[in-house]
C-alpha cells in the first residue's frame, strides 16, 4: 500500500493506493483542514489509524523542496521526509514540490478529467507548462524526453507582477501601498482574487450589498466568484473578469518562457470552479496577448485539470519511484 499525500496552505489531502496492472488504484481518501492540524505527522497518524502499514509514502508540498525538506510558503510547517519516515517508521519517504506532483500526476489522467480552453495543436516535440491557483500560485514545466516527461518546479508564482494595460498599473500601484513586493500570486490566487475584488470596490461608486458583505466576512474568493457567476454584483464580476485576464495573461508568459507548444495545464482548485469565466475567451484572449508571438501561441492547447487528486497520483507515482 502507498501512502500519498497533498499538502497546501488550505487542505491536506491523503490517500492510500495501490498499482495495479501498472495503474494506481485508490483505496481510501481524507481531507484535513490544514490550519486544524499541527504538522503532517498529525495528519498522517489520524490517517492511518486503524488501517494497515504502509511500503511507502510520498508528499506533494506547496513550496520549494531541498534535500528532502521543504518550509511550506503559505502553512506555517516545516515537512522533513526523514523526521516523517522515523515517525511512521517508513524506509521510504518522498517529498517532491506540489506542482511537480500535479505534472505527475497529469499521465494518470483520463480525457474526461481535463476541460478544454483551446484544443490546439500538440507540438510532439514541445514542453508543456502547469499553472495552478489555489491559497497560492504554483508553476512547473515538464521536459520531454523521448516518450516521458520530466517535471520541473519552480517558483514563478513568486516573481513580479507584470500590469499590461492602465487598469492593471493601477491595481500594481493599489496593491504597492500595501506590500513591499507585488508578486504575481499577490494577485493570482484565492487571497488575491478578494484583493482584486477590493481594488475594484474602492475604485467603483457602487456601495458594498449587505449581503455579499456578509458573505466576505466568512470567506472572500468563493463569495466574490459566486456573486460574479451568478450575476449578483457588478463590481465582483468586473473583478472576476480581470482576475481571470490577468491568470490568463501570466500562462501565456510562462509558456513563452519554457516554450510550452505540447500544452499549458491549468491546475488548482480556483479554475474548475469559475470554469464558465476560464473557457469564455477571457483568459485565452489575454493568454495569445503577446504581440508578434500571439500565433504561436494560439496553437498551444490548453486544459483545466477538473481532478482535484491530480497532485495525490502525482504524490504516489512519485513515492512508488515512476
Amino acid at each position: 500500500m502507498i501512502l500519498a499525500g497533498d499538502v497546501g496552505g488550505t487542505n491536506v489531502r491523503l490517500a492510500l493506493f495501490e498499482v495495479e496492472g501498472g495503474r494506481l488504484v485508490t483505496r481510501e481518501r481524507a481531507k484535513f483542514c490544514s490550519r486544524e492540524v499541527a504538522g503532517l505527522e498529525t495528519a498522517v497518524e489520524r490517517f492511518l489509524e486503524g488501517r494497515g502499514r504502509v511500503s511507502a509514502a510520498g508528499f506533494g508540498v506547496a513550496g520549494p523542496v531541498r534535500k528532502g525538506r521543504c518550509e511550506a510558503t503559505n502553512l506555517p510547517w516545516v515537512v522533513d521526509a526523514a523526521v516523517v519516515a522515523a515517525r511512521l517508521g517508513l524506509s521510504r519517504v518522498v517529498l517532491v514540490n506540489d506542482l511537480v506532483a500535479n505534472a505527475l500526476g497529469l499521465e494518470e489522467l483520463a480525457p474526461s478529467d481535463f476541460a478544454v480552453v483551446n484544443a490546439g495543436d500538440e507540438d510532439p516535440e514541445g514542453n508543456r507548462a502547469l499553472v495552478s491557483a489555489g491559497t497560492g500560485l504554483g508553476e512547473a514545466f515538464l521536459v520531454r524526453d523521448g516518450a516521458r516527461w520530466i517535471p520541473q518546479p519552480s517558483e514563478g508564482g513568486h516573481a513580479s507582477f507584470a500590469p499590461r494595460n492602465p487598469a492593471e498599473i493601477e491595481l500594481l500601484r493599489w496593491l504597492k501601498e500595501k506590500y513591499s513586493h507585488v508578486s504575481i500570486e499577490r494577485v493570482v490566487s484565492g487571497p488575491g482574487l478578494a484583493r482584486v475584488y477590493h481594488f475594484e470596490r474602492e475604485h467603483s461608486a457602487l456601495p458594498e450589498p449587505a449581503w455579499l458583505s456578509e458573505e466576505i466576512a466568512r470567506d472572500a474568493p468563493p463569495a466574490v466568484s459566486k456573486a460574479a457567476l451568478e450575476r449578483k454584483d457588478p463590481v465582483a464580476e468586473r473583478a472576476l473578469e480581470r482576475w481571470v485576464s490577468i491568470y490568463g495573461g501570466e500562462a501565456g508568459n510562462l509558456a513563452l518562457k519554457i516554450l510550452a507548444t505540447a500544452g499549458v495545464y491549468l491546475g488548482g482548485g480556483i479554475a474548475p470552479k469559475v470554469l464558465p469565466s476560464i473557457v469564455d475567451g477571457t483568459f485565452f484572449g489575454a493568454f495569445c496577448d503577446k504581440g508578434r508571438f500571439g500565433p504561436i501561441l494560439a496553437k498551444i492547447p490548453v486544459k483545466v485539470v477538473l481532478n482535484d487528486g491530480c497532485a495525490l497520483l502525482g504524490a504516489a507515482r512519485a513515492a512508488a519511484g515512476a
